[in-house]
């Protein structure tokens, strides 16, 4: 059994847990991997922080879910493509199938963010040589695009 002074202490951990957690979601959202182990470097109690987590979940204050669709959308807004998204989510720590519930790599939507991110780096000027071609391939894929998308965009004269 714990003494008065024990749970006094714990309370203030629990509490001083809750206010960071709290500070870095008026931030940003966060996913839930992502704030425990942010929270890691303030608390070594994983107990307290599980706590915590599952406190603010109950309060709608974490949810992956949300964190997931804002994420998406905003790389999408940055030009990045799906495949670099779902590494980048998958890194954070989301559970993959709350990931396909966003991210539906055959959505034509992807074809357009593909032409913009192109178009913000290059301009409106075709690839000329192969050269230039393939160097804009290899930055598409970095951004994130599949091949095939990539190549039926560069036969389009992209």
């Amino acid at each position: 059994m714990r003494s008065l002074g024990q749970r006094i202490v714990d309370d203030l951990d629990h509490k001083d847990v809750e206010i960071s957690a709290l500070r870095l979601l008026t931030a940003r959202e966060h996913s839930r991997a992502e704030l425990r182990r942010k929270l890691s470097a303030r608390c070594s109690d994983p107990d307290t922080i599980e706590k915590v987590l599952d406190g603010l979940e109950a309060q709608n204050a974490l949810s992956d879910r949300r964190f997931v669709e804002e994420y998406v959308a905003s790389r999408r807004r940055r030009g990045y493509g799906p495949r670099r998204i779902r590494m980048e989510l998958r890194d954070k720590g989301v559970a993959p199938d709350l990931v396909s519930d966003w991210l539906n790599e055959n959505d034509p939507e992807w074809d357009e963010v593909l032409r913009e991110a192109a178009r913000r780096k290059y301009g409106e000027r075709p690839a000329g040589d192969f050269r230039e071609r393939a160097k804009r391939c290899r930055f598409l894929e970095y951004r994130g695009f599949s091949p095939d998308r990539i190549r039926a965009f560069m036969d389009e004269g992209g």
